[in-house]
Formats: C-alpha cells, sequence, structure tokens
C-alpha cells in the first residue's frame, strides 16, 4: 500500500515542481530515517537546487506553499537540509490498511507473459540432499512470489536422465554388483538410499582400473540412443529417483508444472534442430588439429564476455559424436523461448496435476490444452560454479542472433550449503570443522534424514515447551505440528541468507522459537491468534472494521504502534524488489522485522484487559494488519501457520 502512496506523493510533487519552477522532473520519494520527521520524505529540492541556484529549504518552502497535499495525509513539513515530509492521517491509514490485500498484482508486470522458473534439477542418480533443497526453496519462495505478483508462471523440473551420473549407477548395478533389469526393479524402497551407495562404490571402482571407464562410455551411448539392456536399466533407475524425489520435495511443500526429460531432447532431436541452426550462423566450427580435433566447438576468444580464459572455446559436440551438457542447454532454451520449431509429447506424471515429456503412446500426446514453453523471460535456478555453462547458453542464443532473449536468460545462482559442526556431529559426522557435501564420495546429508531430524527436533522441543505449561497430552496434533515447524525451519533457513553466502545450516538455529527463523515467525501468528481467541472467550470483538478505526483519534496511534502499521504497508514493494533483483531474502528479513515489531508491542499494548475501547480498537487493529501481512509473506516463504504451538 505504501507504494501506492509513495505514487500519490511523487505526482502532487511534479504538479507543484511544474507550478512553482515550471520544471519537469519526476522526484524521488523515500522512507525517512526517523518517525518524527514523517511518514513520507522527497530530496527533490537538493536534487534541483543548481539547477534553480536557490538554496534546499527555500526550494523546499516554495514547493510547500505551491502543494495540493494529497488526500489521507494530516500536513507538509519542511525538515531538515530541505527535505518535503509527509505525514499520513494516521486513522484513514490504518484504516485503509485493515481492508487492503498485503501483498497483490503488481502494475510493473505484464500478466500475459510467462516467465519459466527452472529449478530443483537433481540428477536421478541418488538421494536428494541438503544442497539440493537450498535450489529447491529457492525456485519455489521465487515462483510464489511472482505468481502472488499476477505473473503467468511456469515452473519446470529437469530430468538429466541420459548424464553419466546415471550412467554411473548403471554400470554399479549390472556390472559392478552383476544385477539384472528385474534385481532393480524388485529392489525396497528407499531405492534413492540404495542408488546413494552404489554411486559411490562405483566411483571407487572405477579408480581400480581406469579401464572401467569404457563401460560408462558404452551405457552413456546406449542411455543417448534408449537401446538396449544399459537404456532400460536407465530408465527404471531415474524413474524411481524421480518419484523418490518428488516425495521429498512434497515433504516442504514444493511441487511443478512440468518435469523435463533430457532423454526426450535427444530423441526428438531438438539438440539436432539447435546444432543445424548454430552451424547455419557460423556459431560452431569443426575443429580440425589440436585438443579438440573433432569436436564441434563455440568459438568465444573474440567475446568481451570470455576474454582473459585460458580456453575460451566450448565443446558442443565430443569427437565421439556424444553432445556436452551446454549443447542440450542450448536446444533446452531455444524450446523455452519457442525458438526451436518443435515440441514434446506430453504425459500425466502419476495421474496427477503434474504432467512430463514423453514417448507419444496411447496415454500421451496433446496436453490437454496446457502449453508449456514460449516464455517471454526464463529463470535458471543453478548454484554459482555453473555461472560459466550460463553464459555460453546466453551466448548461443546471441550468436543465433536471439539477443533479446539472451538478455532475458537469468542465472539465478546461489553459494552451496554445509553443515554447522554440531549439526554433523548430530547427524553422525566427525570433525570439528563444518562438513561440505561429495555425492561423488558417498559425503552428504540425505534431505530426507534431515527433515527426519527436524521434525523430532521439533517433536521434543514441543512436548517440553507443553509439559512446562502443564500439558502433557500429546495429542495427534504433536506430529503435524511437528511437521509444520520443520518445514518452516528448513525454508526459512534457506531463504533468509543472501545468495552470494555459503550458508552453514544448523539444526538448532533453524528450529528455534527465537530469533531470526521460521519456527519464530509461526509462534508470531499464533500470538496474534491467541487475541483473537481469547476475544471471543471474553466476549468481546475479535476484529475492528476500517470504517471504525478511521473514526478514531488521532490521540491513539503511540509511534510503535505507528511502525508496525508501516511496516506492514511496505510488503508489496518489498516482495516486488526481491522479485525484480532475485535477493528473496528481503522478504525473509521484512516478516522478521514484522514479526519482532509485534512482539515489542505485545507487551507494551495489552489488548484484552484495556478499558479505553479506542485504544482497545486501534491495538486490535494493529493486530489484523499485522496478521494478514505476515500471513501474506509466509505464504511466498512457505512457511505453513498453525493454529497452536
Amino acid at each position: 500500500m505504501l507504494q501506492r502512496e509513495r505514487t500519490i506523493v511523487a505526482d502532487a510533487l511534479r504538479s507543484a515542481l511544474s507550478r512553482a519552477f515550471g520544471l519537469d522532473h519526476d522526484p524521488v520519494v523515500e522512507v525517512p530515517p526517523q518517525r518524527r520527521l514523517g511518514d513520507l520524505a522527497s530530496p527533490c529540492a537538493l536534487h534541483l537546487a543548481r539547477e534553480l541556484r536557490q538554496a534546499p529549504r527555500a526550494i523546499a518552502a516554495r514547493l510547500v506553499e505551491c502543494l495540493e497535499v494529497p488526500e489521507g495525509f494530516e500536513r507538509v513539513t519542511v525538515e531538515g537540509a530541505g527535505y518535503v515530509n509527509f505525514h499520513f492521517g494516521r486513522s484513514r491509514f490504518a484504516a485503509a490498511m485493515i481492508d487492503a490485500v498485503p501483498v497483490s498484482r503488481s502494475a510493473a508486470i505484464d500478466p500475459r507473459a510467462k516467465v519459466i522458473v527452472e529449478h530443483t534439477n537433481i540428477n536421478p542418480n541418488k538421494a536428494a540432499h541438503i544442497g539440493h533443497l537450498r535450489n529447491a526453496v529457492l525456485g519455489d519462495v521465487l515462483a510464489r512470489a511472482l505468481r502472488r505478483l499476477g505473473q503467468a508462471t511456469e515452473v519446470q523440473n529437469y530430468i538429466d536422465d541420459t548424464g553419466v551420473q546415471v550412467a554411473d549407477v548403471v554400470v554399479g548395478f549390472l556390472d559392478l554388483r552383476g544385477c539384472t533389469v528385474a534385481d532393480i526393479e524388485a529392489l525396497p524402497e528407499p531405492f534413492d538410499y540404495v542408488c546413494w551407495d552404489v554411486y559411490s562404490e562405483v566411483g571407487r571402482w572405477y579408480e581400480g582400473d581406469a579401464q572401467r571407464l569404457e563401460l560408462r562410455r558404452r551405457t552413456l551411448h546406449a542411455l543417448e540412443a534408449g537401446e538396449g539392456r544399459r537404456a532400460e536399466a536407465g530408465r527404471l533407475v531415474a524413474r524411481r529417483i524421480v518419484v523418490r524425489h518428488l516425495a521429498t520435495m512434497a515433504r516442504i511443500d514444493i511441487d511443478y508444472d512440468l518435469l523435463t526429460r533430457e532423454s526426450e531432447i535427444l530423441r526428438l532431436d531438438f539438440f539436432v534442430a539447435a546444432f543445424e541452426q548454430l552451424k547455419k550462423t557460423g556459431a560452431v566450427r569443426l575443429e580440425e588439429s589440436g585438443k579438440n580435433a573433432g569436436c564441434w566447438v563455440m568459438p568465444l576468444a573474440e567475446s568481451e564476455e570470455f576474454q582473459g580464459l585460458e580456453d575460451p572455446d566450448k565443446v558442443i559436440v565430443r569427437s565421439d559424436g556424444t553432445v556436452t551438457y551446454v549443447g542440450k542447454d542450448i536446444a533446452y532454451q531455444l524450446w523455452k523461448f519457442g525458438l526451436l520449431g518443435r515440441d514434446f509429447e506430453y504425459a500425466r506424471f502419476g495421474g496427477g496435476s503434474l504432467w512430463e515429456t514423453a514417448p507419444a503412446e496411447p496415454a500421451t500426446g496433446d496436453a490437454g490444452g496446457e502449453r508449456f514453453g514460449e516464455g517471454s523471460r526464463v529463470i535458471n535456478v543453478i548454484d554459482a560454479r555453473q555461472a560459466y555453462l550460463q553464459r555460453i547458453v546466453r551466448a548461443g542464443l546471441e550468436a543465433l542472433g536471439h539477443e533479446d532473449e539472451a538478455r532475458d536468460s537469468i542465472h539465478f545462482a546461489y553459494e552451496m550449503v554445509a553443515l554447522s559442526a554440531r549439526t554433523a556431529e548430530r547427524l553422525g559426522f566427525s570433525g570439528d570443522a563444518r562438513l561440505e557435501m561429495s555425492g561423488r564420495k558417498g559425503i552428504g546429508v540425505k534431505a530426507d534424514d534431515l527433515l527426519d531430524q527436524l521434525e523430532a527436533k521439533s517433536r521434543d522441543e514441543i512436548l517440553e515447551r507443553r509439559a512446562a505449561a502443564g500439558d502433557d497430552e500429546a495429542g495427534e496434533d504433536v506430529d503435524l505440528l511437528a511437521r509444520q515447524i520443520a518445514v518452516a525451519a528448513l525454508r526459512f533457513f534457506m531463504a533468509r541468507a543472501t545468495t552470494t553466502r555459503v550458508i552453514a545450516f544448523d539444526i538448532d538455529d533453524a528450529t528455534s522459537f527465537e530469533g531470526e527463523s521460521g519456527p519464530y515467525l509461526q509462534y508470531s501468528i499464533v500470538r496474534a491468534r491467541n487475541i483473537r481467541r481469547r476475544l471471543r472467550e471474553e466476549g468481546l470483538a475479535q476484529k475492528v472494521p476500517g470504517e471504525r478505526v478511521a473514526r478514531l483519534s488521532a490521540g491513539v496511534w503511540s509511534d510503535d504502534l505507528w511502525d508496525l502499521v508501516l511496516l506492514a504497508s511496505q510488503c508489496q514493494e518489498v516482495v516486488e524488489r526481491a522479485a525484480a533483483t532475485l535477493e528473496l531474502s528481503l522478504i525473509a528479513r521484512h516478516a522478521v522485522d514484522l514479526a519482532q515489531k509485534f512482539h515489542a508491542i505485545y507487551h507494551r499494548h495489552p489488548i484484552l484487559h484495556e478499558q479505553d475501547v479506542d485504544l482497545r480498537d486501534a491495538r486490535l487493529a494493529v493486530t489484523q494488519v499485522f496478521e494478514r501481512s505476515l500471513e501474506a509473506l509466509a505464504a511466498i516463504l512457505g512457511v505453513p501457520l498453525p493454529e497452536r504451538m
């Protein structure tokens, strides 16, 4: 809501500048650092001092004389060196906040334009680990924010079912362990845990005899061709692993619109179509000598973006005919923008609302009216180590003449996740340093194991708190509440840090009911809801209507109550800024700030036993505004909000 008021103030100042000085100027409007200075302020007088050759305070004073004070504002003053400061009519503004939607459709968004968010993208060769959870949470929060702002958003999860990692697990089963395809199919759940061990075993097996790597090469060719026993085993492994990955992500309320399979990109010759375009435009060339002899490469030495690299030419097709990751990624990116001239066949995955790319069979084909791809912007959520390859994909689009699409190919980069020393020890790892993951070595924490630990820790905390309060009843709600707290703990922890920081996940920190945590947000909402419950028990109104708030006297709004109202009014612009900059920690930070201010007024401004009706209604109105605002931010962050804790 504050964003709308900024626009109103800017328009009023623009008109005043035209009347007073004959200027066409777009004034800056900001929130002043101290509440006594006003609610909104503009430094436009300081910005125009040189042009007008007048003192800033004189310019500001003249502006105030010519200004038509916008409706809803109580007064306008000149402060400091020449700031023009606007003061809201507090009761009217609070009344408007009662009825306002905290985060709604953004005027800056074209609802007809689709944004494709690709995230998670776990190789289907073993169980998901903690690092994958950060990717999935960041992608999901971004998609939730975009949809809340009115952006058409499609979420895709890329399944690399023909890559080296799947090939290695197939080699592990067929050649190292001597399994048949039927043996693999008969293996019990959790299948992804079995594959976790197989993947690390086969890595050590390769080290024992380098000639065994020939089995990897043969398996890769079989997976890409889609024929034979190795391809059959690969399809089975990938399918079973994907089912497990989806179940893991469902535990933290993450879902997708489309699973895009790399095998279908190859089967439908997407890369062949892209490769022909690349050759036709001269974007790739066949190397006849040197270390890349026989390879098709994208020469990038003359590009400013790639200058200084020791080997700037990127292999797109290897000398043995296999396609590199980046080659397939270029084809996939072209399809996402609707630039490839061909499409997938589709099928429902498991009969639900999730779609997958799939071979055309009686149950597949047309997507039932759904249209996938054809995005106007594509955001790939991939860790910071993949920045170079993402630049290559953009360079490929540019080389094909798709400069706008290259610009709108966004790499949402983030740093990695480790474990704090005490969490690593809790999960069975020894050592003083924080634990970093290595799937190849079998070192790491499986996502489901971490979630189990979070749920167990949350359950213990609930029971301990209830026992301290004299409530020894466990009840069926404890398990549900433990899951909700675990989800909040994990999702908030992953979203709260800036994406440029490597984070060390700590179970105790994440599940704390105090400080910057998901459970702290949950506790704040429960506390607000308890106020309404107690009012209901006393036969008092649980809500105050906006029309009543608008009639309250100005004296009921102490500065700390007013600060919470103003902070809540900034939710819309915070979410818009977070979505535009891909810095989702802004949303988490704003949610914590709201909760902290609410807890402060909760102690200073009791509602239930306040005898002054106007004061009670003002405090209840602020509680309503807080509750709705935090609910909106929690929904974007994916933090479930229980009724009781």
